[in-house]
């Protein structure tokens, strides 16, 4: 189709979906529409198939969970024309609601930002002429919170930390992921746990779609992880799905058009929160979801990976490794995660260790130091990446600079003489070691993080 068309679609709708409990087989069927017709869309999704059927109490809660599935994970195919009609198959109850909508507004408030589409950020759905009439809420209640935790790894510290802490404190954790990479298989290998993944293909329409010049950009993916994690989790009768994301996910890169603009949106307390009751509401789940490390900065957590020399080998944060088409490669070691990590873990522990690690000093190559300033917001805004706060990395290295195997690498000498002295003021008054703030783990969940203290 070609790009001007594209443009004129007027409305993004989702005609239909369908679930088979026994296979894990989940098909989303979109649609844009416009005056020059409709362009359709499945996706298609494979849970890990169950060793038994789900009782039908958990089936009619999986149903309800895809519905909502169904809906979030349709953001990948809107903003190829991005509408400025958002038209739901039925009613929702205020929380679905209001969950949906901010996937479509706050979740892709970055897409909007670049591709200077502010309307976006004021989307309001609308639902299908003749839908059935109705709360959309109401679910019978399903109380799964007992069971083994469901524990989302996507190869990094954080969630080796989340792994390591649900298992010390003796909560036998089930790792999860959505299509593993090399990087998450060998991370799970590591931990010697048994995982489960689920597989997500997208229409290679959409591909086809972005070479010609469709609109794209980011999208709230975590979103999207999340849900099918949760009917992961509810179709083999496990408990909660535990995540791990930090506080520092809630910090906004920029503000445009009145709004916050965070590249981490779907991974940080507000959207959390959104979901939990959209989940609770839709489908009748008893703490379906949460993060573990939600009082806690990056910097913390970066302490407690520290002890942890089993994943050495193993253990990526870096997005650009994954797309090196090298099983092999782990670290980019140019892109803002890689510094920001090497940084965050460096205070901790030994040099030589962390260049194994990432197979190569960060902190001896003068080239990293433009990159290091945007980190500690110097010379730009936060980057559109998953990093800690400007204070973060402002405290990590303060710490460097007292250390003897560090205080004399290049880029510590330069950052150390960038920094004004409101940012070692504010680096001196830091509690980025203290949690704090609202954790929506429940108190046997909580008490785990003092297990590695």
């Amino acid at each position: 189709m070609p790009t001007e068309q594209l443009r004129q679609m007027d409305a993004f709708s989702f005609p239909a979906y369908s679930l088979d409990p026994a296979t894990g087989a989940v098909a989303l069927e979109y649609a844009l529409r416009g005056p020059g017709g409709e362009l359709r869309f499945t996706e298609r999704i494979t849970l890990p198939a169950p060793a038994r059927p789900p009782s039908p109490a958990a089936a009619a809660a999986l149903d309800r969970v895809v519905q909502l599935l169904h809906l979030v994970a349709g953001v990948s195919y809107y903003k190829t024309a991005a509408p400025r009609r958002l038209v739901l198959p039925g009613p929702l109850g205020p929380a679905a609601t209001g969950y949906v909508t901010a996937v479509y507004t706050q979740g892709l408030a970055e897409y909007a930002y670049r591709n200077d589409l502010p309307y976006v950020l004021e989307l309001v759905p609308e639902v299908e002429a003749g839908a059935e009439t109705g709360s959309g809420g109401g679910a019978p209640e399903l109380d799964s919170s007992g069971g083994r935790p469901l524990s989302a790894v996507g190869g990094g510290k954080d969630s080796i930390v989340t792994l390591e802490a649900l298992r010390r404190a003796g909560l036998d954790p089930v790792p999860f992921s959505v299509n593993p990479n090399p990087v998450i298989v060998s991370v799970n290998e590591a931990s010697g746990l048994t995982a489960l993944a689920a597989r997500r293909a997208i229409d290679p329409e959409l591909f086809a779609l972005n070479k010609a010049g469709a609109r794209n950009g980011h999208i709230p993916v975590t979103a999207i992880n999340s849900l099918i994690a949760v009917a992961t989790a509810v179709l083999h009768g496990l408990g909660p799905v535990v995540m791990s994301n930090e506080r520092s996910a809630s910090d906004p890169n920029l503000i445009w058009h009145g709004h916050e603009i965070n590249h981490q949106w779907s991974k940080g307390l507000a959207a959390e929160g959104l979901l939990r009751a959209a989940l609770t509401e839709h489908a009748g789940l008893v703490e379906p979801y949460f993060s573990l490390l939600r009082p806690l900065s990056e910097l913390h957590i970066a302490r407690l990976f520290a002890q942890f020399d089993a994943y050495d080998g193993v253990v990526t944060s870096c997005n650009a490794a994954f797309r090196l088409h090298d099983p092999s490669a782990r670290w980019c070691g140019d892109c803002p995660k890689c510094r920001f990590v090497f940084l965050a873990l460096a205070p901790f522990m030994p040099r030589d260790r962390l260049v194994r690690i990432f197979g190569k000093d960060m902190l001896a190559d003068p080239g990293q130091v433009p990159g290091y300033l945007e980190l500690l917001g110097i010379d730009a805004h936060k980057p559109f990446e998953c990093v800690g706060e400007v204070e973060e990395s402002t405290v990590a290295l303060s710490l460097l600079a007292e250390q003897e195997q560090w205080r004399t690498a290049p880029v510590v000498q330069a950052l150390v003489a960038a920094v004004p002295a409101e940012g070692w003021a504010a680096a001196a008054d830091s509690d980025v070691f203290s949690p704090a703030g609202t954790s929506f783990a429940p108190a046997s969940y909580a008490k785990a993080l003092t297990a590695l203290a």
